[in-house]
């Protein structure tokens, strides 16, 4: 893929990202809300280019600053959205004007951190960017995951077997 149609289905998935933020969804603690997240990491890291060849330690030490950058999105994220329980036990989860700022906010660090990089001359790929989205999702899923775990009370403990069965006169000792 070209860098120009690469960055451009960056900026596509992190702006459907950012829009689904807002609408309620139920959080289901079962699933494997880290697959995701691991796929987007594997392609950006099956990628050639994550470090320039020529500025290996300065293209290394802004990848690192975008994960960092990419963690404190993720966890501001995660902490600023509305996490509820519905009558039925179903947690939700929603974003809030809060998480749009901390967007905006992590948008404005990446973008000065390939400015940084673009006046060193150190050339920054794409998949830098797919890597911190990665790390964002996963932390706002692992927290969120673990704010519905939290939520839910104590007893919803999946029923043992035999719970609530009644016993059938051979089983009877």
């Amino acid at each position: 893929m070209s860098g120009l149609v690469h960055t451009l289905v960056i900026v596509a998935l992190v702006a459907l990202v950012i829009v689904r933020q807002f609408r309620a969804r139920a959080i289901d603690t079962d699933r494997r809300w880290w697959l995701v997240p691991v796929v987007l990491a594997a392609v950006a890291f099956g990628q050639s280019g994550i470090v320039d060849p020529h500025h290996r330690t300065g293209s290394a030490a802004l990848l690192a600053v975008e994960v960092l950058i990419a963690l404190g999105t993720g966890a501001g994220w995660a902490w600023t959205s509305r996490v509820w329980t519905a009558p039925d036990g179903v947690v939700w989860a929603a974003g809030t004007r809060a998480g749009v700022v901390v967007w905006l906010a992590g948008i404005a660090l990446r973008v000065g951190v390939f400015a940084l990089g673009a006046a060193c001359g150190v050339h920054q790929h794409g998949s830098a960017l797919l890597l911190g989205l990665a790390v964002t999702l996963l932390v706002r899923a692992g927290i969120l995951t673990w704010r519905a775990q939290s939520l839910r009370p104590a007893g919803s403990v999946a029923p043992a077997y035999g719970d609530g069965v009644r016993l059938a006169w051979k089983e009877r000792v």
